[in-house]
């Protein structure tokens, strides 16, 4: 059977970073305040002319030097975002000629599970053998779509992107992966209006409308309860157990949350990644942040299993099981 590993990975982080001193300027908040429910301490913010499909290519270049590839080795771009460009083209379109890449291209939108999702679409397209190489690409610059008056959403957002290659082999990478969603609920996270259910009009701007609007208590325990499940079944489909796990690496949206799935799988806490200190919630970024965050830093060995597992606005989840088989860079 062909596999699909990865074999290169890279990100983006904007230049500018926004403190939660910079905050206390903004809004009635502290950075203790800031700290205690969220654990983050700064973020970064796409410069002015600097687009989501900016991001995304600076991230894919990344990975595919690291891949020792060229752009045109790709046979399809997947981006994972929440904030594309416009509603068309797509962002992978955009990112892909940015990057010199002139192959298939498509964005895959499942809020901040959209990494996981872009990796499932890039995974089956080369166990199918319908592609050599794929780049998957988690984007985000949501900071525009914040309100920067309301200290419940500007306090979390931060904007980047991170990339990995898949190439097919015949060494299993990416072992089981687990997909949901629950369109029921809708309001507990979502922008309101923009698109063809509530086009954005003057009225519905000045309402604010166009805004992230968020339910905190309902995403955090709807977070809580779903990352246990669909890390479970993500392991039992790749015939593997908690207990394997070198690392668990969520979707990074709040550090109680982190903590708290931490002590339903009975993981240690440092086998849980977090980095959302300095990043704070990049959404389809966060993930491949992460591993980038760990590859580059060393503390990924060959063999390690990972689990990749990403929540948000649908609801959406997925979870996806990984073994690393790149050596230490």
């Amino acid at each position: 059977m062909t596999h699909a590993a990865i074999t290169g990975i890279g990100a983006y982080l904007p230049e500018r970073r926004l403190t939660n001193a910079d905050l206390e300027r903004l809004v009635d908040t502290t950075d203790e305040w800031i700290t205690t429910r969220t654990g983050i301490r700064e973020r970064r913010l796409a410069a002015e002319g600097e687009a989501t499909s900016d991001l995304a290519a600076r991230a894919g270049l990344a990975a595919l030097g690291d891949a020792s590839l060229k752009p045109a080795d790709i046979d399809l771009v997947i981006v994972g975002t929440s904030s594309p460009d416009k509603i068309f083209p797509s962002t992978a379109c955009l990112a892909a000629a940015k990057m010199g890449a002139s192959c298939a291209a498509v964005d895959t939108m499942a809020a901040c599970s959209s990494f996981v999702y872009a990796l499932h679409s890039a995974t089956c397209a080369i166990e199918s053998g319908r592609a050599k190489r794929v780049l998957a690409i988690g984007a985000d610059a949501l900071t525009r779509h914040v309100d920067f008056t309301d200290r419940a959403t500007c306090v979390l957002f931060g904007d980047g992107a991170g990339a990995v290659v898949l190439e097919e082999s015949s060494e299993p990478g990416v072992l089981g992966i687990d997909l949901g969603a629950d369109g029921t609920r809708p309001d507990i996270l979502e922008i309101p209006v923009g698109g063809s259910a509530a086009p954005a009009t003057c009225e519905r701007i000045e309402q604010g409308l166009h805004y992230v609007k968020m339910n905190g208590q309902e995403v955090f325990k709807f977070a809580v309860r779903v990352i246990p499940q669909t890390t479970r079944k993500a392991l039992l489909a790749s015939h593997n157990d908690v207990d394997d796990l070198k690392w668990l690496i969520p979707h990074q949206a709040n550090q109680r949350i982190l903590d708290t799935v931490a002590d339903r799988l009975g993981l240690p806490h440092d086998r849980v990644y977090s980095g959302i200190s300095t990043t704070g919630n990049t959404s389809a970024a966060s993930i491949p942040l992460a591993v980038n965050d760990l590859y580059t830093c060393g503390r990924l060995m060959y063999g390690d299993l990972l689990a990749l597992v990403g929540f948000g606005a649908g609801l959406t989840w997925g979870a996806a099981i990984v073994r690393w088989t790149k050596e230490v860079r």
